[in-house]
């Protein structure tokens, strides 16, 4: 008997998609799932979700800067009409948003499924068959797929229970990245590399790895094996070697929790109680107190002082802390 089809929406960054690892990963065991995702949902699918059918896709809505979101006569209509028809030829049974986003509710709708579950906004409930309540505005991202979860009769497991694939080969290397998409994530780079210098001479094996944009930075402070992975499948090269992650509130770091890898996370503007990566190790450093935090990364001030403001000797305490715990042991 042909499994019922499901539609998901997930339309942000890679740290957002891979936090939905656990729905899809449920989901696929009862539905014939069909995910649209930003581009990179093809280098993912294959190792988090290889039983999803994936469609890349960039909503225009989803750039950074307002003028480029509702630059409506730029949007790629040719591409949204193409996807819209090829969609409502596949006839969903159900189609759910984990975001509580209009303009997903309006996709869902457009795309033609039949049932439409998501956390309605702005009365975005005219567009969805089941509008379901919210979870406690305090809590983590995750569980707005276990509602979705619970509301399609999935079992999700509790964030502090979900299982993480074992890892063929357990390193020993410290993987710090220190690249973020908005630049008010990022802890100085200047501190990075004195973190660096500082857990090689504890004695342990550190990797540096970098945007594109940072490299220069890094070779002139003399930093000889930079990284700068700039696909996924780089990203899980380098994951694959590291016994801990550290870096920025951002992609890598879900990606490292995905792995196996515990992460300790530097946060800035975001809340940790929101968006620490799903490993039940990740630790973190809360950015410093913001009248404004969460900004959401547009900062109010001249620099970001949620983030700036950690101090050198703060993140190595955490860092050889969180190495001794899980390098030294094996």
């Amino acid at each position: 008997m042909a499994k019922p089809k499901l539609l998901v929406i997930e339309l942000w960054q890679l740290g957002d998609l891979v936090i939905s690892t656990p729905f899809l990963q449920a989901a696929s065991r009862k539905y014939d799932v069909t995910l649209i995702a930003k581009p990179f949902v093809l280098d993912l699918h294959k190792r988090l979700w290889p039983d999803v059918h994936v469609i890349p896709f960039t909503a225009p809505w989803t750039a950074f800067h307002y003028k480029d979101k509702y630059r409506i006569h730029k949007w790629p209509w040719r591409q949204i009409f193409s996807l819209r028809k090829r969609l409502v030829a596949k006839h969903f049974d159900v189609g759910v948003s984990a975001r509580w986003d209009p303009r997903d509710h309006l996709l869902l709708a457009l795309l033609g499924a039949k049932q439409r579950l998501g956390f309605p906004r702005v009365k975005s409930q005219i567009f969805l068959t089941h509008p379901l309540g919210r979870p406690d505005p305090a809590a983590h991202q995750y569980e707005y797929w276990r509602a979705l979860g619970q509301a399609l009769n999935l079992e999700l497991p509790a964030r502090e229970k979900i299982l993480l694939p074992k890892k063929a080969r357990v390193g020993r290397e410290i993987l710090i990245h220190t690249g973020a998409r908005q630049a008010v994530r990022v802890w100085p780079l200047e501190r990075y590399g004195r973190l660096a210098t500082r857990l090689r001479a504890s004695g342990y094996a550190v990797q540096v790895a970098c945007d594109h944009d940072q490299r220069d930075w890094w070779v002139s402070a003399g930093e000889k094996s930079v990284a700068m992975p700039g696909t996924v499948p780089q990203l899980l090269e380098l994951m694959d070697r590291a016994g801990i992650f550290i870096g920025n509130d951002s992609g890598p770091g879900h990606l490292a929790a995905s792995c196996g890898v515990p992460p300790l996370t530097i946060f800035g503007p975001q809340l940790p109680e929101w968006f620490a990566p799903l490993h039940p190790a990740a630790q973190w450093l809360e950015g410093k107190p913001c009248p404004y935090k969460p900004c959401s990364d547009y900062c109010r001030f001249p620099r970001p002082l949620c983030i700036q403001d950690i101090t050198e000797d703060e993140v190595f305490a955490a860092a050889e802390k969180f190495a001794r715990l899980h390098l030294d042991s094996k």
